[in-house]
């Protein structure tokens, strides 16, 4: 993996009608497929961070997720809800602007993302069960086929499932019928999952993403840079002379 990460220097990303971002080109189309092949943008990214904070004290590793994904720099508007990623050398937690991040993957079951995942599944589970008393103690097994469940009913949707849901799931998830104190992102419900909640509420501020001034590209050319400019009608000047014939009228 370390060769195939080294190789990869610059991605082309869209916009999804789901409000998430997925790769439609790579640097490295030998060792990378695109296919399906989701990125986090710097919000997301910023959430993921937070999420792992209640994590630290039960022996997180951080430098998996360090490993687990890519860092990218925004280069450039394309147009059309495309834009040009470069790599960036600089940390998520110390980056001077935002960072994407690529999950670091080889296959399913053999990188550095993956790594991470089965990482903070099992300090969740240890979470779980010191916050939570159980009758009897949660299982990594218990938490990744609930989690599946929901994922292999995406698939037969015909619905990708992009990687910042794949952990949230895990670092929101709490069993049905259960709710912990100090977790705002679950509720104790008749089998109801209200902590996808938060998730959906990421979702929506991505979709701004283009248009947040903390983000910046670099512009190939004038035109570009109307993109974000408004598009939608001119402001009313005529509300003053309105104003002023009203009070003709009336000295009348």
């Amino acid at each position: 993996m370390p060769r195939a990460a080294k190789q990869l220097e610059w991605c082309t990303v869209r916009l999804g009608e789901d409000t998430n971002w997925w790769v439609v080109e790579v640097s490295d189309d030998v060792h990378w497929d695109v296919d399906g092949l989701s990125i986090v943008d710097p919000r997301q990214i910023s959430h993921i961070l937070d999420l792992l904070e209640p994590l630290q004290e039960y022996k997180l590793d951080q430098d998996l997720f360090d490993t687990a994904f890519i860092p990218f720099r925004i280069q450039r508007n394309l147009g059309d809800g495309l834009i040009r990623l470069t790599r960036s050398q600089e940390t998520f937690a110390d980056a001077d602007e935002p960072l994407f991040g690529l999950p670091n993957i080889v296959d399913d079951e053999n990188s550095p993302y993956a790594d991470f995942i089965n990482h903070i599944t099992k300090i969740r589970v240890n979470m779980l069960n010191d916050l939570i008393d159980f009758e009897q103690k949660l299982t990594i097994d218990e938490v990744e086929d609930d989690i599946r469940e929901e994922e292999n009913n995406n698939f037969i949707e015909g619905r990708a499932v992009h990687l910042f849901n794949e952990v949230t799931n895990i670092l929101d998830y709490v069993p049905a019928g259960w709710e912990l104190d100090d977790d705002d992102s679950a509720s104790k419900s008749d089998g109801e999952e209200d902590f996808e909640d938060l998730p959906e509420i990421e979702e929506e501020d991505t979709s701004e993403i283009s248009k947040d001034e903390s983000l910046k590209w670099d512009e190939e050319d004038d035109d570009e840079d109307k993109d974000d400019t408004y598009e939608g009608p001119p402001p009313d000047d005529d509300d003053d002379d309105d104003i002023g014939s009203d009070e003709e009228d009336e000295d009348k």
